[in-house]
């Protein structure tokens, strides 16, 4: 939806969300190559957690506003198995990064000649591209619609009272978008 200028207090925007790998170079050539996100930094540290040291690499993808998807590789197979995502996600449990519907298309483009599998979604506010990374993390480029991004306005007006409709058991859609 259309920026809106934080007020005073409230964090400016997401700096990075971190997610363990099993292998970076796997987890770079899909970042890069495939939904095009620049390598901007990489970390190789060791740290004592509480149980002794651990060797790590942390490697960050640049988005356009400067924010970051990262992802943490250790160097010995128990820390990457006691740190990893040991439960399955599920469709709700994703990353959704805001894209132009030329990038969109693309991503797609390269993840078909990859062999990597996409769903296409239109969700009538949005037009999602779902992807998998190389180690689970569900992954949607996200196209909003000219429409819904013109109503934002009046979206954040009614987000209050929506909900509480929502949860006091009113449970119509209220997504005027939506195609059939």
């Amino acid at each position: 939806m259309a920026a809106i200028a934080p007020p005073s207090g409230r964090p400016a925007r997401l700096h990075h969300h971190a997610f363990v790998v099993r292998d970076q170079d796997v987890t770079r050539r899909f970042y890069e190559e495939i939904i095009g996100l620049p390598l901007v930094a990489t970390w190789c540290e060791e740290e004592d957690f509480g149980d002794g040291p651990v060797a790590y690499c942390h490697t960050f993808y640049g988005l356009a506003d400067g924010s970051a998807l990262a992802f943490f590789q250790f160097a010995e197979a128990a820390d990457w198995e006691r740190h990893r995502r040991k439960v399955a996600t599920s469709p709700f449990d994703h990353v959704a990064l805001a894209a132009s519907a030329e990038t969109q298309a693309a991503v797609q483009h390269r993840a078909k000649e990859a062999g990597v599998g996409s769903r296409l979604i239109d969700h009538g506010y949005c037009r999602s591209l779902y992807l998998i990374d190389p180690d689970g993390l569900l992954l949607e480029l996200t196209v909003d619609d000219a429409a819904a991004v013109a109503d934002a306005p009046m979206h954040r007006e009614h987000a209050h009272a929506e909900l509480a409709r929502w949860q006091t058991g009113d449970r119509r859609s209220n997504n005027r978008y939506r195609r059939t």
